[in-house]
């Protein structure tokens, strides 16, 4: 047994929540610049500006058997969040409070959350991609912030987000969103609605990445493990 740290309150957040539930019944998805509270904001990157390369691993795609490592794909590293540290539970439960909001105004049936703290050297991407495929019963709700102080447009890095239909004219511009990682910005969208990639870093480059699912057991489906 061990003790869980002390978790510092988290500020209210039902303007914020309510903001994000209207976007994603109008839109599909929220874009909510240097929204998260303050306070866990600074626990964060209090936190992330600690991890040593020996806490992050190189990135893949796919899952379980399916997972590999593509450098024409992605190139970042991630470390997979878990309570073991003041900010961590703070996360979750910042996360926690977030499913339960949504759950009783949309009814989504979110059920679990897993999440990693990303990283992105200068020259790092993430191609074009979905979170998750229809009738997959993964992934339902991809939700993203940002932890990089004072990020200008030189700095790249952006989140690009584009419309989900193919357009028949042979040259298009489908974004619907350009994100800018600029700390405390928080993006929520549906996972199988929205491909989208992550721009070239100029500098390093820090987020979290997270995912609602839905409870997979009802179906004797066994959730897959990242």
């Amino acid at each position: 047994m061990f003790d869980l740290p002390i978790v510092t309150p988290i500020s209210d957040n039902s303007s914020l929540f309510e903001s994000i539930s209207n976007n994603i019944v109008d839109k599909g998805y929220s874009i909510s610049p240097y929204a998260l509270p303050k306070d866990l904001t600074t626990l964060l990157l209090e936190h992330i500006t600690k991890l040593t390369k020996e806490n992050y691993a190189r990135a893949g795609i796919g899952r379980a058997k399916e997972h590999a490592i593509s450098d024409f794909i992605r190139t970042d590293e991630v470390s997979w969040i878990t309570g073991n540290s003041e900010a961590s539970c703070a996360w979750i439960k910042w996360t926690t409070s977030l499913q339960n909001y949504l759950n009783r105004r949309l009814f989504l049936g979110l059920f679990s959350f897993e999440s990693h703290y990303s990283h992105y050297t200068a020259g790092d991407f993430y191609k074009k991609h979905k979170d998750a495929f229809k009738g997959g019963e993964n992934r339902v709700l991809s939700v993203v912030v940002y932890l990089n102080q004072n990020w200008s447009a030189a700095d790249g890095g952006e989140l690009v987000i584009y419309e989900n239909q193919l357009s028949a004219a042979p040259i298009v511009d489908n974004r619907v969103a350009v994100v800018r990682p600029s700390l405390g910005t928080i993006v929520v969208f549906l996972s199988e609605e929205f491909p989208h990639e992550v721009l070239p870093a100029k500098r390093d480059r820090y987020s979290i990445a997270g995912w609602f699912h839905l409870n997979n057991s009802i179906t004797n489906k066994a959730e897959p493990l990242s």
